[in-house]
């Protein structure tokens, strides 16, 4: 019974954890000066292309799944379908948020640029929050991540900021060749790509001791 209460908190957490962050990407998407390293490449198809932002995530999630199975030299089909299902959940959450904030006011003063900047990050930071503390399966991208730095042994870190870069470049090329402009890459793709790591890592130790007790107590 413990059991069965604890893995519903983690799926429900994750679940939440996954709103929050398609939630935080839109604030992105809304703030107008670049969006995260994460989601530049799924919006750099959508600027490109007249699918939706969801859509054009699953795509990029599936090249995640195909690009870890190059690497990895097999396929793994339990973890690969797994990620299926959970870029699909999150391509859903990213244009159900779009729709959602589609009455907002566009971002056409400093003051609101910085405001839904501002959310974006608080956003994406609680949601990696939840997403890490329910310890379920990680999306395509992180988990891309993860093969990137166990095949050639290097940190983590190290293979995040490399996996960020070639995303952000590509997300680059590809704006640069179809709408001759940035596109989905600014200054905010660069505060993202610092400031999240820095308030996700107060959020662990400040909240995650809690949030761990809570899932996984007893009674």
């Amino acid at each position: 019974m413990n059991h069965t209460i604890i893995i519903s908190k983690r799926i429900s957490i994750y679940i939440i954890g996954l709103f929050l962050l398609s939630l935080g990407a839109t604030f992105s998407i809304l703030a107008g000066i670049g969006v995260s390293p994460v989601t530049s490449l799924p919006y750099a198809l959508a600027l490109t292309t007249p699918l939706s932002v969801g859509i054009t995530t699953v795509l990029a999630n599936f090249v995640f799944i195909i690009l870890q199975a190059i690497i990895l030299k097999e396929i793994r089909w339990k973890n690969f379908f797994i990620q299926l299902i959970i870029s699909f959940l999150f391509g859903f959450f990213m244009d159900f948020t779009i729709w959602l904030t589609n009455g907002l006011p566009e971002a056409t003063s400093l003051v609101l640029i910085i405001v839904y900047l501002a959310i974006s990050l608080i956003l994406v930071a609680l949601a990696l929050l939840l997403y890490f503390t329910a310890n379920l399966p990680t999306m395509p991208y992180d988990s891309l991540t993860y093969v990137i730095a166990n095949t050639w042994k290097i940190p983590f870190s190290k293979a995040k900021i490399t996996s960020d870069m070639l995303n952000v470049v590509l997300s680059l090329v590809i704006c640069l060749l179809f709408i001759q402009s940035f596109g989905a890459i600014g200054i905010g793709t660069f505060i993202a790509a610092y400031g999240i790591g820095k308030m996700v890592g107060v959020l662990l130790h400040k909240l995650q001791p809690s949030l761990k007790q809570w899932v996984y107590k007893n009674n």
